[in-house]
């Protein structure tokens, strides 16, 4: 795929994902058109005094825009061959306190975006999901699972037509917005920090590394019967307990039970996905069930064995106390450069 010669927009571009991923795609690919398309014109300011002006960067362009809007996703989309759709609402108790507007843009935005890609004939469009999709048991897992099922059977409607549709899936994001890891930093300054649960697991990946797994991905879907596949990285799990010493070591721990909409543990593939999923060396693809638009064979791909379940807790992959600490690290030095 020659990045040079396509346009690329990148919906919740100002986010914590869309952020990244426009640093990297400026750094390593260099697209002929990068649209950051966002609903906050603060944050998209911010951004551009950061250093990503259109001065430095004459590919660079930013669209004032909501994902609910599809006209103005229409016209945001004109000439565009990728789209990275990440924008959603995220924050759990957020979403269940408002659940019409998580519906309105987890769901409806998601039809949007698809509606607005047919009708521009954008190529490629990736969805960005989450492990809070998998059975689902709060209002934003529930809404991106709807998410996925759209982006997944979208592939129908395009026909014969140039788009496809894809998603990946993957856990939580180490010192993201709204992670846990900005909470302990704040808690630590009192010598005290609150966890859920010690029993906690969690699939942990960078930022960089998310973006760079998604981009790869949209490689992978480039082509005549690409889309409509699940893309799940290979990624450690990490226990809170541990995540708790390496963020905050020697504060008293107070335990608080696990919050409504919260899982003890996260899957990335069920056992009944796992039926038609296949494994490459570094990552797991779940493929549509008999999609009429044309399956695609994967060279070197097992298939998984029966039962199996891609789970934070049952992970072969763990991260410990130190390297917990060095990808923490890590993720703020980046935040601060």
């Amino acid at each position: 795929m020659k990045w040079d010669s396509c346009s690329v927009l990148v919906t919740g571009g100002t986010g914590s994902f869309g952020k990244k991923f426009v640093e990297v795609m400026l750094r390593d690919h260099h697209p002929k058109r990068l649209i950051v398309f966002s609903r906050d014109e603060w944050k998209q300011h911010e951004m551009q005094v950061s250093g990503f002006d259109d001065n430095t960067y004459p590919s660079l362009r930013y669209f004032i825009g909501d994902v609910r809007d599809v006209d103005r996703l229409r016209r945001a989309m004109n000439g565009v061959d990728v789209v990275v759709h990440a924008a959603a609402l995220k924050q759990i108790p957020a979403c269940e306190y408002n659940p019409i507007e998580a519906v309105m843009t987890n769901v409806m935005g998601a039809r949007n975006v698809i509606e607005a890609a047919l009708d521009m004939e954008v190529r490629n469009v990736m969805a960005i999901s989450t492990d809070k999709a998998v059975n689902p048991i709060n209002l934003y897992g529930a809404t991106k699972l709807v998410a996925e099922k759209l982006f997944v059977q979208a592939n129908s409607y395009a026909g014969s037509g140039p788009t496809r549709f894809s998603c990946v899936r993957y856990g939580n994001v180490v010192a993201s917005r709204g992670s846990v890891v900005p909470l302990f930093l704040e808690q630590r300054k009192n010598r005290k920090v609150t966890i859920t649960d010690p029993r906690m697991t969690r699939f942990w990946i960078t930022l960089d590394q998310g973006v760079k797994f998604v981009v790869r991905c949209i490689e992978l879907m480039h082509g005549p019967k690409r889309g409509g596949q699940i893309f799940v990285p290979k990624i450690p799990s990490m226990k809170l307990r541990d995540l708790c010493e390496a963020v905050a070591p020697g504060c008293d721990v107070e335990h608080i039970g696990i919050r409504s909409g919260e899982k003890l543990h996260e899957a990335l593939i069920s056992e009944d996905e796992a039926r038609y999923t296949v494994e490459l060396e570094d990552m797991y693809v779940i493929q549509p069930v008999n999609p009429p638009w044309g399956k695609e064979n994967w060279a070197g791909a097992k298939r998984l064995p029966e039962g199996f379940r891609y789970a934070s807790d049952t992970n072969t992959q763990w991260l410990s106390v130190e390297e917990l600490r060095h990808l923490i690290e890590e993720a703020h030095h980046e935040e601060n450069r």
